[in-house]
């Protein structure tokens, strides 16, 4: 079974930085992208960023200006640098590791989470 490690969250006063990481172990399989996703309490759970396998990047618009994502996709590894932060970052942090398979004719994500890191800004 993949399992998603993720690390570096933590309480952070607005406008510092954190660094999250985020490994996958257990598949033999690759990937066709890794990234971040994130959720606050009551609220729906929003892409961060990702990177795929090919080095194409896709960031939110809230956060493209004040994060950054690298890693090797092919070694199952992807960290998101957090600057500039703000309370409205506030919220649990979620790696996502995806794989397409080829079902009923046609390519269908298929995705593995990671347990969760918490991300709390302060003013």
């Amino acid at each position: 079974q993949v399992q998603l490690v993720e690390s570096g969250g933590g309480l952070v006063q607005a406008g510092g930085s954190l660094r999250l990481s985020c490994t996958a172990s257990g598949s033999s399989f690759s990937f066709a992208s890794m990234g971040w996703y994130r959720q606050a309490p009551g609220k729906q759970r929003e892409l961060v960023a990702t990177m795929s396998s090919s080095n194409i990047i896709d960031y939110a618009d809230s956060v493209k200006e004040r994060f950054t994502i690298s890693g090797d996709i092919a070694k199952k590894m992807v960290v998101l640098q957090m600057n500039s932060l703000k309370p409205e970052d506030t919220a649990a942090y979620y790696c996502n590791a995806r794989r397409v398979v080829l079902t009923n004719g046609r390519f269908r994500p298929v995705d593995y989470w990671g347990q969760g890191t918490q991300v709390t800004v302060s003013s």
